[in-house]
């Protein structure tokens, strides 16, 4: 979005939410509460792993035996771990295409959660569902494209990644399930990394600049 952070006050835009990266949690289980297109898409997603799982088993299942199904759908699970930098880095090519220029990475490790930030980029509701859906796109549309060309057995490590990948994918999610949340505000984001905070601002006044 063509606007600087300094320039949000006087085209209109007040604060409207603020959330420190050591406190997503709670955002996150909050908005994929909430009954919005993304939180129910997202629930949808998870349940196809399943459905995908239990299919595909049935389908195999006098050719596999069980214990090989779940060995390599744990490798499935391991895969999804190692393919976190890759998420990450997309968020950030997501971002620069969007016309971010500082972007960065931060992880609690202790909760188990990364991000990719872009420091001082306004973003709005439509440059922001580009980045959050970025890495769950391209990464489910390989897996997909794997599935259907894989061994039987490597089948079931194909639907692991997808399902852990997927899960990991909530905090994309619930930030598109907050702007859906306001869909009667024009909301718009940026990073602040030294603050350690995101901020969300909704547009109050008619003659500010519009989405």
């Amino acid at each position: 979005m063509q606007i600087k952070v300094q320039d949000l006050a006087k085209n209109g835009f007040v604060e409207l939410d603020s959330i420190h990266h050591k406190e997503l949690l709670p955002f996150v289980k909050t908005y994929l509460g909430k009954k919005t297109f993304s939180s129910i898409f997202y629930n949808i997603m998870n349940g196809t792993g399943g459905v995908l799982l239990v299919l595909v088993y049935f389908i195999f299942e006098k050719r596999i035996p069980l214990e090989d199904a779940l060995s390599h759908f744990s490798y499935g699970i391991g895969i999804a771990f190692l393919l976190i930098p890759l998420h990450e880095y997309i968020h950030v090519l997501a971002y620069r295409s969007q016309g971010a220029k500082e972007t960065s990475y931060d992880a609690n490790f202790k909760k188990f959660y990364f991000m990719a930030l872009a420091n001082g980029f306004v973003a709005n509701k439509k440059e922001f569902r580009i980045v959050a859906l970025a890495p769950f796109v391209s990464i489910s549309l390989v897996l997909l494209i794997l599935l259907f060309i894989a061994s039987p057995i490597w089948k079931f490590t194909c639907i692991g990644v997808f399902m852990t990948h997927t899960l990991c994918c909530g905090g994309d999610f619930s930030l598109m399930s907050y702007f859906e949340f306001h869909k009667d505000k024009t909301i718009v984001t940026y990073d602040n990394t030294e603050e350690g905070r995101s901020y969300f601002l909704a547009l109050h006044t008619p003659n500010a600049i519009e989405q």
